[in-house]
């Protein structure tokens, strides 16, 4: 192991320990808070778990009105919703509905794992967080949150990514997971050590305006999510919020539905005996709908969950077993330095001056580029340049004075697509002079322009 890996490790265990006296001091603080305010209103003793109430008489009108529903078991049910220990991975679009609707649920105890900070540009649909929580870490904030939300529930954070070194340290103790992450990655990691931990995970992923959401490993019983994909989609495949974009109702909803599902969980309304294994289907627009779909039972051969399961703890904890190896990854560094330039070079060189013949390409999607966009550029993405085959002739049809002999500089977003893009335009087309601008469009507004929108 490198010192720079065992400095990360070190940093992140002094992270964990640093989470967990905060929430002993602020525990401790609360109680307080809780017992002045209990003496100064009520001089009266309340009932408490030891006397013939298992709930105390704050419990019984908080929840009232949610116990009084016939399918929740009554004080039984919310006692186990006290009792439960939830572990929420990702305190973003999916948790940030989920959580509340938890703590207001009355489920006793939730960890809450998230090493993010909250930025602008999550608060339309990450709607625990608000405009004061800019730069806090997402699990904070959302803490804070609950905290006001119900006192009564016991909130731990974790600001620490996931990884095979700490992910079963951090899941002992808790007995009910839920998955609102969103890389295949992190997805395969939660299920391997759910599985060797025997634990019940709840998983959901939306992007854009739809989304899916099952429950996996219930019971210890399979399917886990290597039942439903011993193969992990192609990385050109997957979209993440940041790339594709999200509607927050959307991802919303499926949050909700998680919190549907735990409580479900908790209370025992599925059983080994009808639990079928599903998989539901959201979509919000153009119509709201909602399809759940019979998924099958374990696979004997689940590498998981089989009947000769091969990933064990030992594998993940001595990472024989690399996710990202496993998933892949997108190999945007296609082109060599001399084909790129900063955004510096590109504002000085090719913006700010003339340069004749000179044709400035944006490759981002066309309803980005409607969004904001540069003077005097044309807009292809680097599908449509992909499906024109090298033809020249197609090409001129979308930008006419381009030649073999045009001078070239292509941006996108981030500095990835555009990179493509000009590995097509030199190898397919036979373009030789064509620049790539490192960090895209955004690096440009960020260093050189910050009055241009940015989405």
């Amino acid at each position: 192991m490198s010192s720079m890996e065992e400095l990360q490790r070190e940093v992140e265990r002094l992270q964990l320990e640093n989470a967990r006296l905060k929430e002993q001091l602020e525990k401790a603080e609360l109680n307080e808070q809780l017992a002045g305010s209990r003496e100064s209103t009520d001089p009266k003793p309340q009932n408490n778990a030891t006397d013939k109430y298992p709930l105390t008489l704050e419990e019984y009108h908080r929840y009232g009105r949610q116990m009084i529903v016939e399918e929740t078991g009554g004080v039984e049910g919310q006692v186990k919703l006290k009792n439960a220990k939830v572990l929420v991975i990702g305190a973003g679009g999916l948790g940030c509905p989920l959580l509340p609707y938890l703590a207001g649920a009355g489920v006793g105890t939730i960890g809450i794992v998230d090493n993010d900070t909250v930025d602008p540009s999550n608060l339309h649909r990450q709607i625990l967080h608000d405009s004061y929580s800019v730069g806090m870490l997402k699990c904070d904030s959302a803490k804070r949150a609950l905290n006001r939300l119900n006192p009564n529930v016991n909130v731990t954070t974790y600001p620490v990514r996931l990884d095979n070194t700490n992910a079963f340290q951090i899941f002992e103790g808790y007995n009910l997971i839920m998955d609102c992450t969103d890389t295949p990655v992190t997805r395969y990691l939660i299920n391997d050590v759910a599985v060797n931990l025997g634990l019940t995970v709840v998983s959901a992923s939306g992007v854009r305006t739809e989304g899916q959401l099952t429950i996996l490993n219930f019971e210890n019983m399979g399917p886990c999510y290597r039942c439903f994909y011993p193969v992990p989609p192609s990385p050109n495949s997957v979209s993440s919020c940041q790339e594709g974009g999200v509607i927050g109702p959307c991802i919303g909803v499926l949050g909700v539905m998680m919190a549907v599902e735990a409580m479900k969980v908790i209370l025992g309304l599925y059983s080994t005996d009808d639990f079928e294994p599903f998989l539901m289907q959201y979509a919000g627009f153009p119509k709201q709908s909602l399809r759940t779909f019979r998924m099958r039972r374990r696979k004997e051969m689940c590498a998981a969950c089989g009947t000769n399961p091969t990933i064990t703890r030992e594998a993940i904890e001595t990472s024989k077993i690399n996710y990202t190896e496993f998933c892949g990854s997108r190999n945007y560094n296609v082109c060599v330095p001399e084909e790129r330039i900063t955004v510096q070079q590109f504002d000085n060189e090719y913006l700010k001056v003339t340069s004749p013949g000179c044709i400035l390409l944006d490759v981002r999607p066309e309803h980005h580029y409607q969004i904001s966009h540069l003077p005097n550029t044309y807009n292809i993405t680097v599908k449509s340049l992909r499906n024109m085959d090298g033809s020249l002739d197609e090409l001129q049809k979308h930008i006419p004075s381009v030649s073999k002999d045009s001078d070239i500089v292509v941006l996108c977003r981030f500095g990835n697509d555009s990179q493509l893009a000009t590995r097509l335009l030199k190898d397919d087309f036979g373009i030789n002079n064509v620049k790539d601008v490192q960090g895209g469009f955004f690096k440009y507004i960020d260093d050189i322009d910050p009055s241009i929108p940015k989405y």
